[in-house]
């Protein structure tokens, strides 16, 4: 499978995909229908399923972080990379460079993630990816 099909995903996607209360969860739905209709699959991380499963259980409720998580853990089409000290590492000399900003110590891990494999996309309404100069694909019309 070519890298330019893979996609990052974020908590806050992965939250807006599974909440009907979100926002953004018409066009997380519409998104992600396109873009496995054309062949796309999932990148994300175990610190970013963290961040899922606790928001989905906040918003939604513990089935539905459940039924995310069993979800995800069963799927093909989603690839799980699990946060190694080496990203870690990476991440919080990334964390401790932009004070200017307003990163999580998670999206710093997400964004050593992406460049280490070559991921440009991130299904995401986070701005901050942006800032780091990725493609944000959930964006309100």
């Amino acid at each position: 499978m070519r890298q330019m099909e893979r996609v990052f995903a974020d908590a806050n996607g992965w939250i807006a995909l599974n909440s009907k209360r979100d926002q953004l969860h018409d066009i997380a739905v519409r998104v992600n229908r396109d873009l496995l209709s054309r062949g796309h699959r999932y990148t994300t991380t175990n610190f970013v399923l963290d961040e899922s499963y606790t928001g989905l259980l906040t918003k939604v409720g513990h089935f539905a972080a459940v039924d995310f998580g069993e979800k995800i853990r069963l799927s093909k089409i989603v690839e799980i990379i699990h946060i190694t000290e080496e990203i870690e590492d990476k991440a919080w000399e990334l964390f401790r460079q932009y004070s200017d900003k307003t990163f999580s110590f998670t999206d710093c891990t997400s964004f050593i993630v992406m460049r280490q494999f070559g991921l440009s996309e991130a299904f995401t309404s986070d701005h901050h990816f942006e800032q780091m100069e990725f493609t944000v694909l959930l964006k309100r019309a």
